[in-house]
Parts: C-alpha cells; sequence; structure tokens
C-alpha cells in the first residue's frame, strides 16, 4: 500500500525517551522551497507514494517549512572525539530528526533534515547546510547502498535562493537523509564524560530494543556486535577504496552505517596514504589510517559503555577488552576475504595476502587508478601467456607487473579458475563506475542553476555500480587533469 504525506506511519519511539537526550525544536523554515530531486527508492522504504513529490506541500515538508502531521522533531545530544581531541558538547547543530515512520514490514525509519536551521546545539552558528554538500552527501549515501555499504539513504534535496557564508556566499539546501538509527558513539560518550553514568542504560536499552532484539538484557553481545560491524565496515571502505574524511567518533554509528557525509572521496589513483580532507592537516584519518582509527573508535565506545559492563571499573576494563579483541580478527577475515573476491579467488590460500599485497604496492608506486584497475583485472585470461590486456594499462611498471601475473596465473591455475566464471564474479565485486569528485562536482554545477540532470544520471549509475552502463562510459573514464586535484574540507 502507497502512503501519503498525511498518513504516514509515524512512530516517534527516540522522541518518546527523556529529554535527557535531546532538545524539542522546530525546523527553521526556508525561503522559497523548491524540489531539486526525489529518490523513488528511498520513498519505498517508508512506503511512500512517489507521486506524493509533487504536491506543493512535499518541499515546504521536507525543507522544514511545513509540520509533517504526526511529526515530533528533536535535535539529537551526542559528543565524541573530533581529530583525537575530547569535544564536551556537540549535538545536531543543522540536523533535526523529523520523525522516525514504521513501514509494512515492520522497519523504522529516521527522517531527519540536514540544514533546516539552528539548534540548541549549533554554537552561534546558522544551522543551515549549501547546496554543494547536500548534493555530495544525497549521492554518495545512494552510491555506498549501491555498492552493498551499509550506509544512510536520502530522499531528497530542497533547495532555496538564501545565500550564507562559508569559504564564499552559497546558497542554502536541505537534505531528508534516512536511517535505522542516527545515534552515534558520542551519544554515549557525552554521559560518561560528564559522570551521568545513569543515562547510559535508557539509551542503550533503547537501541538494543530498537535495533538489536536478540540481545536484550546482553551488553557483552550487543557490544560485540556493534564492534564486529564497524570492522566489517571499515573493511568494505578499503576494498572500493572509500575515504571518509571525517571519522570523528560522533560520526560513527552504533548500527555500523556510513555516517555523515562531510569532505570524502574515492580513490582515483591509488594512494596509500592519500588524505581525502584539506582540513586533515596531519593525516589522521588518510586512507591507510581507516582501520586503526576504527580500532581506536570503538575502544572509546567500550570506555564510554564501561558502567553498563560492571560497576566495578576495575571488573569491566577486562570485559571491555576482551570484546574489544574481537574487532581484528573481525577486520581480518572481513578485508582479507574482500580482497580475495577483487581478485577473482574462490578458494584461501597461505600466500594469498602475499600476492595482494603485491598488487597493492605496484599499484601504489604506479599511482594506478584504482577502480579501473580492479575491474580491467577481470579481462586478464589464465589460457594463455599472453600480456595482460586491459589492466597492463593501468600499470606503470609493466615488467614488474608483468612478474606479478605469472605467480597470479599460476594461483588462479591452482584452482582451476574459469575465466568466463571468474570475470563475473570480480565484476560483481569490482565497481566499474564510483562517485569521484569530479563527477560530484559536475552534478553540483549543474544544480546550482536548477538543473538536476546530472544528478539523475549519477544516480543511474551509482545504484548499478557493477553493470556496464555502455552509454556512460565516459562517466568509468580517469578524472581529466584538470579536475585531479579538487579539494575538499569539512564545509564539503
Amino acid at each position: 500500500m502507497k502512503l501519503t504525506l498525511d498518513n504516514l506511519r509515524i512512530n516517534n519511539r527516540f522522541a518518546s525517551l527523556p529529554e535527557d537526550y535531546f532538545s524539542r525544536v522546530q525546523p527553521t523554515p526556508l525561503p522559497s522551497p523548491k524540489l531539486l530531486h526525489f529518490n523513488t527508492d528511498a520513498a519505498a522504504l517508508i512506503d511512500l507514494d512517489p507521486a506524493q513529490a509533487q504536491r506543493s506541500e512535499f518541499a515546504e515538508i521536507f525543507s522544514g517549512s511545513r509540520p509533517l502531521p504526526g511529526a515530533d522533531p528533536v535535535a539529537m545530544l551526542y559528543a565524541g572525539h573530533q581529530f583525537g581531541s575530547w569535544v564536551s558538547q556537540l549535538g545536531d547543530g543543522r540536523a533535526i530528526l523529523l520523525a522516525q515512520v514504521r513501514n509494512a514490514k515492520g522497519e523504522s525509519w529516521d527522517m531527519q533534515l540536514k540544514g533546516a536551521g539552528p539548534t540548541p546545539y549549533s554554537r552561534g552558528s546558522d544551522g543551515r547546510a549549501v547546496l554543494r554538500s547536500t548534493v555530495r552527501e544525497y549521492l554518495c549515501s545512494e552510491a555506498m547502498h549501491g555498492l552493498g555499504i551499509p550506509t544512510t539513504r536520502a530522499l531528497s534535496i530542497v533547495t532555496s535562493p538564501q545565500l550564507v557564508r562559508r569559504e564564499t556566499m552559497e546558497t542554502t539546501a536541505v537534505v531528508c537523509r534516512m536511517a535505522p538509527s542516527h545515534v552515534r558513539f558520542g551519544s554515549f560518550e557525552v554521559f560518561y564524560y560528564r559522570e551521568q553514568y545513569e543515562k547510559l542504560k535508557p539509551l542503550a536499552d533503547h537501541v538494543i530494543a530498537e535495533h538489536f532484539p536478540q540481545h536484550v538484557g546482553d551488553y557483552v553481545g550487543w557490544l560485540t556486535e556493534v564492534i564486529e560491524r564497524t570492522a566489517r565496515l571499515m573493511a568494505q571502505w578499503q576494498c572500493v577504496g572509500f575515504c571518509h574524511g571525517v571519522m570523528n567518533t560522533d560520526n560513527m554509528s552504533i548500527l555500523g552505517l556510513t555516517l555523515d557525509y562531510g569532505p570524502f572521496g574515492f580513490l582515483d589513483a591509488f594512494d596509500a596514504g592519500h588524505i581525502c580532507n584539506h582540513t586533515d592537516e596531519g593525516g589522521r584519518y588518510a586512507y591507510d589510517k581507516q582501520p586503526s582509527i576504527g580500532h581506536w573508535n570503538v575502544s572509546r565506545l567500550l570506555q564510554a559503555t564501561l558502567p553498563l559492563l560492571n560497576e566495578d571499573t576495575e571488573k569491566a576494563v577486562p570485559i571491555a577488552q576482551g570484546i574489544l579483541d574481537c574487532f581484528g580478527p573481525a577486520y581480518a577475515n572481513a578485508v582479507t576475504a574482500g580482497w580475495r573476491a577483487k581478485i577473482g579467488l574462490r578458494e584461501a590460500q597461505d600466500k594469498d595476502p602475499e600476492l595482494i599485497n603485491a598488487l597493492l604496492n605496484l599499484m601504489h608506486r604506479g599511482k594506478s587508478d584504482f577502480t579501473r584497475t580492479f575491474r580491467n583485472l577481470s579481462l586478464l585470461r589464465t589460457d594463455t601467456d599472453e600480456p595482460a590486456a586491459g589492466v597492463r594499462d593501468e600499470i606503470s611498471d609493466i615488467a614488474a607487473f608483468d612478474a606479478w601475473v605469472v605467480d597470479y596465473r599460476a594461483r588462479l591455475r591452482s584452482e582451476q579458475s574459469n575465466d568466463a566464471d571468474r570475470a563475473i564474479r570480480m565484476n560483481a565485486v569490482n565497481p566499474k563506475y564510483v562517485l569521484r569528485n569530479h563527477l560530484a562536482q559536475r552534478a553540483i554545477e549543474a544544480a546550482q542553476t536548477g538543473n538536476a540532470s546530472e544528478i539523475e544520471t549519477l544516480m543511474t549509475l551509482l545504484r548499478r555500480p557493477y553493470d556496464e552502463h555502455p552509454q556512460f562510459e565516459a562517466y568509468a573514464a580517469e578524472p581529466p587533469p584538470e579536475a585531479r586535484h579538487i579539494e575538499v574540507s569539512c564545509s564539503s
């Protein structure tokens, strides 16, 4: 059954918690709101009839200019470690949890407006989002979903002629992002550091009841699953060349979702130490540091939840350490399986990590295009010793690569690999299309004129990034020279 804006199944479970965890706040109306783009796939998650996007009320509701019937808007409280330093007061400074909606399957979805005006946590800022960052988040959340990586989603972009100052004067926009929950590691940290330990249990019990019912009354089992989900997420990021850019603990989802798309990027030329956020001068969140930062972040969550594990800290610490010890194996298993799949190996053999690392080192030294190299590797054949067509064009040290191919072919032949079957399997895990920065920038520039055609094209590709889409071949190319140094920052 398709629903209208007037009869969505509103389910404000988070807003029913005590006001220790949020502040009630109304969105600030956005002048002259206009719908720029609507995501029918996301609408299906809440059983919303896509025709509702044509109503004038839609842009008003999802810009914060008109109430959603039954909604109880709140701004969520949290704190966190930002670039390794504790910041005691954060919270939703430009995001408002408009409502929670339950679909016919019983799934609950947060409807959160990002850019809907100031909240008690805005710290003097205007609470607005600019069109540039809104388009990037909208596209990337759907790109990650298309890649099969846990992520928030996005329903719509609403624009306005209103201007705000960032590096320059920019137009504002509001994205409606969706997730089963927007609770973060920092949602627990804030109460631990305030020594308000009694507030940890109601929040944990809410999260467990809503999202981990198998762990009701079992904080060890719950935290173990959170830590393992986070470890697997780090592995998935690494295997598609995704760089988050701001892996602060307040940007880490308690559900193991990719959360808060500010400065991010997919690797073009492979540099293991790539820093996608030019604000990150020390490279804390470089590509190759993401797994260790993920480990550090979950250790902060475990510290914040020590009172749930035992009232006696000395007894709680070894329990937390035992949970933390699960991260390493979960990450190692997931990332090794991911790399094996990317190079088409069905079986696990002891020397596989050496083979994988040798390829990555070759790519790093020659700054090979990350996405194209893995995609084109599926063209290599084992029924010949001829040079590897296609993928060879992505490599600078041909002699070293040809030597690696000898070992790779031998490894494939050891498991009687069939070239056609292997190509199908590899192309199912190595995307042809990712949201490269220059593609996002092209969509932003078009959107600034009110043209959503590039957003629509990218949504088509990013929903099915493993397909060929021959009419869009240019979108799989390396970025042109003039677009290889696009910089993004925390305002992106």
